[in-house]
């Protein structure tokens, strides 16, 4: 399992720069961007499905594809003017509080190791992100925080899946017509080239569709407050992937974040496993 999260969690990152790649450069708008990486992503699905079952069925839920539409959308809207770190900082911070409080609400114990784990990997955050950071817009990070909202109740909701693959399948499908028809009303704000074209493509694929068909099967293992922690790695591999992508510069502050971030979420998975063998 821990092979499969660190995939994710290295997919999630890389959706941070692929966006940020297109934005940056600017070879894509935010609303392109967003639906061709919605669009990209259900083909994907809908091809994976196809080949590996005969008789698997997509499974339709509207509020599920909600969601998964604010989410992309506010995402690449946010990242118009957010830098890789600061965005990630919002986006899961803000998964990071909504999962913590509801898996709280739902009657998951916070033991002492368990605790130690999450404030050390926020600590590690706020020593990666926050002596650097240029103040955002209040309009980005509102957006990014729109975004984390979204993306913490669609894996909420992703607890109670049975089929990952049925479930991440049709919610991209479902999110076709908004894709299609939210770029309508910003027509004359709209350009993406050939390279805006790949990495759109590349975020819809593999590290949107095929990430997130991993994590829905990876969430019904996890505990709220676990996964949600498992999270504030994303982050520390976004700032990696802006310094080997985007030319960003390494430096001891980076690296003393990155351990004391992957100590934190060790220590929160620890605790699960010494929780689940008692």
């Amino acid at each position: 399992m821990l092979i499969r999260i660190i995939i994710a969690m290295v997919a999630f990152a890389g959706n941070s720069v692929l966006c940020r790649l297109a934005l940056k450069g600017m070879h894509a708008d935010a609303i392109s961007f967003s639906s061709l990486r919605l669009i990209s992503g259900a083909i994907a699905l809908f091809l994976f499905i196809a080949i590996t079952s005969d008789s698997r069925k997509f499974e339709f839920k509207w509020l599920n594809a909600l969601l998964l539409c604010i989410y992309v959308f506010s995402f690449s809207i946010a990242y118009v003017s957010l830098s890789t770190g600061a965005g990630a900082l919002l986006l899961f911070g803000t998964v990071q509080l909504v999962m913590t409080v509801w898996g709280i609400a739902q009657g998951e114990k916070l033991i002492i190791l368990k605790i130690t784990g999450i404030l050390g990997a926020l600590a590690g955050i706020a020593i990666l992100l926050l002596p650097g950071a240029e103040r955002p817009s209040l309009y980005a990070a509102i957006m990014m925080v729109i975004a984390g909202l979204a993306w913490a109740f669609y894996s909420i909701t992703g607890k109670k899946i049975t089929d990952a693959a049925a479930s991440t399948g049709g919610n991209f499908i479902l999110a076709i017509p908004v894709a299609l028809i939210i770029p309508l009303f910003f027509r004359s704000h709209l350009h993406i080239d050939i390279y805006g074209l790949v990495l759109g493509v590349l975020s819809g694929a593999i590290t949107s569709g095929g990430a997130y068909l991993l994590w829905y099967s990876l969430l019904p293992l996890l505990r709220s407050t676990t996964a949600s922690t498992i999270q504030l790695s994303v982050p520390c591999l976004a700032t990696l992937g802006g310094i080997i992508f985007l030319g960003e510069t390494l430096t001891v502050r980076i690296l003393l974040a990155s351990v004391i971030i992957l100590a934190g979420i060790g220590l929160v998975i620890f605790s699960d496993m010494r929780k689940g063998a008692k």
